[in-house]
């Protein structure tokens, strides 16, 4: 297989198990966390995909997760671009507050609009666009070359990283995107064409 794009989001980390807004902040994976991405490594090499460059964010739960997956993949010698502008959205002054304390501040009307609009910034922080206009442009400068030139990428981020890029992929309307989950440790497989159109795409799950 050629002209592959595997997005996948970091497995669970431990301030995803405490039910906190994470962000930029950097907590590790949870033990499920690491068996999540072990799986997702042993997924991917029963669909016999070989890797020919990797691109993570600056933080280590996606870091941790990409080594792991190309553990599995007997690819640690792979060669792995980090970069912020593949991080997770900034979510301010949410960062490191349980998601129902920050309810009890500021009301969970409030919290469900910064949540789930997508260009309704929480204090201090990013909306889903703001996020998506660090991704897309990094995406097609470095990311989009390497696929069209036919080699097999992997992208291992974060929740709202891979939606910019889902949405950029698919073609998706701001609430089609909204709507999207997006699990942990779930590796998205996209075939592209030399336009950049998505030609096939799948989901591994166990």
């Amino acid at each position: 297989m050629d002209n592959v794009l595997v997005l996948v989001r970091h497995g669970q980390s431990e301030w995803n198990k405490r039910n906190l807004f994470t962000g930029w902040r950097d907590p590790d994976l949870t033990e499920q966390g690491v068996e999540e991405a072990h799986k997702a490594g042993q997924l991917l090499k029963a669909q016999g995909i070989v890797f020919d460059v990797a691109y993570t964010s600056a933080l280590h739960r996606a870091q941790r997760t990409l080594d792991i997956i190309l553990e599995n993949l007997g690819q640690s010698d792979l060669a792995v671009t980090k970069d912020k502008a593949l991080n997770e959205r900034d979510y301010g002054e949410l960062s490191g507050l349980n998601k129902d304390e920050a309810r009890d501040q500021w009301g969970a009307d409030q919290i469900l609009l910064w949540r789930r609009s997508y260009d309704v910034p929480p204090p201090g922080g990013e909306s889903l666009k703001d996020t998506a206009a660090r991704v897309l442009p990094y995406y097609k400068k470095f990311i989009w070359p390497d696929v069209k030139a036919g080699k097999n990428v992997i992208v291992a981020a974060h929740g709202n990283s891979i939606r910019a890029l889902i949405m950029y992929l698919e073609e998706l309307t701001a609430q089609q995107i909204l709507e999207r989950e997006v699990a942990t440790g779930v590796p998205m497989v996209y075939r592209l064409t030399m336009h950049g159109h998505v030609e096939d795409y799948k989901s591994l799950v166990a």
